[in-house]
């Protein structure tokens, strides 16, 4: 049986949908996912009990998905399952999100399941190498997306974010702790010109979640001129792919027209596009690109 630990975005429900067969369904306290019921609600203090509960209900296979924060450890409500685990609780608390998702793996690896990834239950969210709009990139985006990747690559190594907005030669954003959403929010009311120096927003991404009210953005608000940037979204360049592939959907989409961007570029097999038909519409109807781009 499978377990999804969920977290807040679409990408919970795709997964529970595209299973089919029975899964129990376990949230993160202080984190509900959107639109689910968790079957468990469990606690980090608890880690030990919440995998002997797993056990107990014949699961044999954890999936992780959707976006969670940074819990607060209670010392003082640690139970006796959990005392042995709390040198690696401490030590993935300690790290970025990246290291932390490392060890909390191996946590659920040694206690004898099996992580699955969310692209092997819906392989449909990762999309082919292509440009699936009316809209194609123009030959300056090539250089664009190469130091788009490539900052994405020096984030990661310092795991710090999976999106950047580029233009031409400059660095515009990274993305900072609240996630693309907001970086691109933010973008959107700090107009720049091309002379304009490097403006830095560090930090982790998120995941997008707006689908609901995207076709009442396709008649367009009067967007932000950042004509010739580019949102550029990836893994990083070590991650366990199992886990925290970075997504986009419909609600990026919006907020991309909004900043005035060229077009979007995510790496072909690395980022998850949730309700497609819904992305490429405002895509079109906004004029912008999107590039599934080999790495």
């Amino acid at each position: 049986m499978l377990a999804l630990i969920a977290g807040r975005g679409q990408l919970p429900g795709h997964i529970l949908a595209a299973h089919g067969a029975p899964v129990v369904v376990a949230a993160l306290d202080g984190f509900p996912p959107d639109h689910l019921s968790p079957d468990i609600t469990f606690r980090v203090e608890r880690l030990g009990s919440f995998i002997a509960d797993l056990k107990a209900r014949g699961v044999t296979q954890i999936c992780m998905a959707g976006a969670i924060g940074r819990p607060r450890l209670d010392p003082a409500i640690i139970d006796a399952a959990t005392m042995p685990l709390v040198p690696r609780m401490m030590q993935a608390l300690g790290q970025g999100d990246d290291g932390a998702l490392r060890v909390v793996i191996a946590l659920f690896e040694e206690a004898g399941f099996t992580i699955r990834a969310a692209h092997d239950i819906c392989p449909d969210l990762l999309m082919t190498a292509g440009v699936p709009t009316r809209a194609q990139p123009r030959p300056e985006h090539e250089g664009a997306a190469r130091l788009g990747m490539a900052t994405i690559a020096d984030m990661g190594r310092s795991d710090t974010g999976q999106a950047c907005v580029v233009r031409r030669g400059d660095v515009l954003a990274r993305e900072g702790a609240d996630g693309t959403d907001a970086m691109l929010a933010e973008l959107a009311a700090t107009p720049t010109t091309a002379d304009d120096p490097d403006p830095l927003s560090w930090g982790f991404t998120a995941l997008t979640d707006a689908a609901t009210t995207a076709l009442d953005w396709l008649g367009g608000r009067e967007a932000t001129d950042h004509s010739g940037a580019i949102l550029c979204k990836a893994p990083k360049p070590a991650q366990d792919r199992r886990v925290d592939l970075p997504t986009i959907g419909p609600g990026t989409a919006m907020r991309a027209a909004d900043a005035g961007l060229d077009g979007i570029v995510i790496e072909a097999g690395g980022v998850f596009v949730l309700d497609q038909p819904a992305v490429l519409r405002i895509l079109d109807a906004r004029g912008l690109f999107l590039w599934v781009r080999q790495p």
